[in-house]
């Protein structure tokens, strides 16, 4: 029996019928995150609101072990609509002069490693990857980042040949800003100009030049663990990106830790395109991060604020109004913290 199934298996990939997943795991990483928070929001304030991002299981993590403790008058767990990412909502009703939450989680984290990458891609259907071929929120700069994708990926038949031509691209013609806030303000008509930025800014240009060149892209927000077994995590936010290849699945690219390498040693860009880095984060990612997910502008429940350009980091208003600063918040009283396994 056993020999008619492996045949049977074997004719089918042979046929194209079934094929071995595009991505494989190696190294693993595991330990409790902690979350602490005590709002530093007005005492007489009547409706304080704290949103987190809370990350999920999938094949490349496990999320397990999950407890929140506080003095809130009332606390969930919700979806974003629209990418369906997690957030663990939590109010307080009443004046108080202190608000506080404790979360916290395991996390198993498997390093991605690309393979078996098809040597011939499968249709692509627009119409199931529309939302990851929308570009429509960039306004009129969407006109130049398809301009630009054309001159990148002339010549590029597939989808995989495309995507590599826009990362080249990308870690050819951008570099770090170490200035810029948080992880960026992914101003698209600014970063074509200047060319430099963070983790969101870099791989907010590859997804627009992706989506741009007809390769559906989306954003990937994190954090990283620290290299040490205990540590704090409250300034390792983390962005990179993913896009999908036709058959096989989403592929992770990391440019920005490309650019981080060559900006920290200070390499020529000859010396640059040398990197073993350079291949290795096309495709894979270690297994030193945690996803937190793709949320951005309006959360679950919404938030009376403006739209957030990207939720990796803790939101909180009071009365209506943002506590702390509006993109991060570390000074409205939140610290992450982490303990290997």
């Amino acid at each position: 029996m056993n020999i008619v199934k492996t045949a049977l298996t074997a004719l089918l990939l042979s046929c194209g019928i079934i094929c071995v997943p595009a991505i494989s795991h190696a190294k693993e990483r595991q330990g409790t995150v902690t979350v602490q928070v005590n709002l530093n929001a007005p005492a007489d304030s009547k409706n304080v609101r704290l949103w987190i991002p809370y990350p999920m299981s999938d094949k490349n993590q496990d999320i397990t072990g999950i407890n929140f403790t506080g003095n809130y008058a009332s606390v969930g767990v919700y979806k974003d609509p629209q990418s369906k990412s997690g957030i663990l909502y939590a109010e307080w009703k009443e004046p108080s002069k202190e608000r506080v939450l404790t979360y916290t989680f395991n996390a198993k984290r498997k390093e991605i490693l690309s393979a078996n990458l098809p040597k011939k891609e499968m249709p692509l259907s627009k119409e199931e990857f529309r939302a990851y071929l929308d570009n429509s929120w960039l306004g009129a700069t969407e006109a130049k980042i398809k301009k630009e994708a054309e001159k990148i990926t002339k010549g590029k038949k597939t989808v995989l040949a495309k995507a590599r031509a826009i990362y080249d691209w990308v870690l050819d013609n951008m570099r770090r800003d170490p200035n810029a806030k948080a992880c960026g303000l992914c101003d698209v008509e600014r970063l074509l100009t200047e060319r430099m930025g963070k983790c969101a800014d870099v791989h907010t240009v590859f997804v627009s030049l992706c989506r741009a060149a007809g390769v559906p892209a989306r954003d990937i927000w994190g954090i990283r663990m620290p290299k040490a077994k205990e540590g704090d995590m409250t300034k390792m936010q983390h962005c990179w990106a993913e896009f999908y290849l036709p058959g096989h699945g989403w592929l992770p690219v990391d440019a920005a830790d490309v650019h981080k390498i060559v900006f920290d040693k200070k390499l020529s860009s000859e010396d640059a395109k040398k990197l073993k880095e350079r291949d290795y984060f096309f495709g894979s990612v270690e297994e030193n991060r945690i996803q937190l997910g793709y949320a951005y502008g309006m959360l679950n429940p919404p938030q009376s604020g403006a739209p957030i350009i990207y939720f990796m980091y803790p939101y909180a208003e009071a009365d209506g109004k943002t506590v702390g600063e509006e993109l991060v918040g570390y000074n409205f009283g939140y610290k992450i913290s982490f303990r290997e396994l």
